[in-house]
C-alpha cells in the first residue's frame, strides 16, 4: 500500500518581522530552513545546510535571488535551490506566501 505524504502549511511570522535581505533560521519538527524577506518584499526558503560543507545559508550573503553560503562563497539560488556553475550541488526549497501580511511555508 502505497503512503500519501500530506503537505503542511505553516504559520511563520508577520513579514515585518523578517529584516529585509538578512536569513533567518527557523526551524519547523526536523527541518532547519533558512528564511529569507528580499528587496521587493517576496519571501523565499532553502533548506539550512550548503551542499558543499553544510555551511549555514541563513548567516549567508543576499544579492537579488541568490544567497552566497558564508563559508566557502557558493552561490546558491534562492528559488530553484541550485549551486551557480561551475560548483555543482542543490538545496531542497520550500514554497513560500504571504497572506494578510503573514508568512507561510509549506512542508
Amino acid at each position: 500500500m502505497k503512503q500519501t505524504l500530506s503537505k503542511q502549511h505553516v504559520k511563520i511570522c508577520p513579514l515585518n518581522e523578517l529584516p529585509l535581505q538578512v536569513g533567518k533560521k527557523i526551524v519547523i519538527s526536523e527541518h532547519e530552513i533558512a528564511l529569507f524577506r528580499l528587496a521587493n518584499d517576496t519571501v523565499k526558503a532553502v533548506e539550512n545546510k550548503c551542499p558543499h560543507k553544510q555551511g549555514p545559508l541563513s548567516e549567508g550573503m543576499v544579492s537579488g535571488d541568490y544567497v552566497f553560503c558564508p563559508l566557502h562563497d557558493r552561490k546558491i539560488d534562492l528559488d530553484s535551490g541550485e549551486v551557480q556553475k561551475p560548483d555543482d550541488g542543490c538545496v531542497k526549497t520550500y514554497h513560500t506566501e504571504v497572506v494578510d501580511n503573514v508568512v507561510y511555508i509549506t512542508l
